[in-house]
């Protein structure tokens, strides 16, 4: 199957940016993004987005979220009938910040914390954005905290740059085939398209 370009639909920034990374592996280019800001509004759409894929093919992302999820269960759950083949929804577990990590070199340089404390297999953290920030706390680099690391007394529960910084790094240190040996989902995301347009192996 041909694919030179799709619809990308989105929970956030970070999703978006690990998306076009993966997308732009395979040379597919983005015609446009829908950005659903939360899991909530890509579920609604969800339906509506598997019978459009008949024509434009679509690239969907969402997190799984909990340990007593899985992919498929969720995606039946969302979907409720075939998907269409040139509808690839894709599931990062638990949390797209896992896929973030999963490049474990290079994120922990980007932090500067020891390699050992991100996990071998990354799929694993049952709360990655919650480790994620416990990582940045221990962060040798101040603009690195401040800018991950929710304040003090700040009602949001990570900091004002948070999505932004990750975003950076994941556009311009993020290495996806590093990052796919330490994380099956990624992996398997990676693989799927590969099957399904026939271009080079992911590995």
């Amino acid at each position: 199957m041909s694919i030179t370009n799709v619809i990308l639909a989105v929970e956030d920034e970070l999703s978006e940016s690990i998306s076009t990374q993966i997308l732009r592996h395979f040379d597919i280019e983005i015609w446009y993004t829908i950005r659903g800001k939360g899991n909530v509004p890509l579920r609604q759409k969800a339906p509506e987005l598997n019978r459009s894929a008949n024509g434009a093919a679509i690239f969907l992302l969402t997190d799984l979220d909990s340990p007593r999820e899985c992919p498929p269960r969720l995606i039946r759950s969302w979907i409720k009938g075939p998907l269409n083949p040139k509808f690839f929804f894709r599931v990062a577990v638990m949390e797209v910040e896992a896929w973030v990590m999963a490049d474990r070199m290079g994120f922990a340089a980007f932090l500067s914390v020891p390699l050992h404390r991100i996990p071998s297999s990354t799929d694993n953290i049952l709360n990655p954005k919650e480790f994620l920030l416990s990582l940045a706390r221990r962060s040798k680099k101040k603009m690195v905290r401040e800018a991950l690391v929710p304040t003090q007394g700040s009602t949001l529960g990570i900091g004002n740059q948070y999505n932004t910084l990750l975003s950076e790094f994941v556009q311009d240190h993020w290495d996806l085939e590093r990052a796919a040996t330490a994380s099956p989902s990624l992996k398997r995301t990676l693989d799927r398209i590969s099957q399904v347009i026939g271009t080079r192996d992911s590995q």
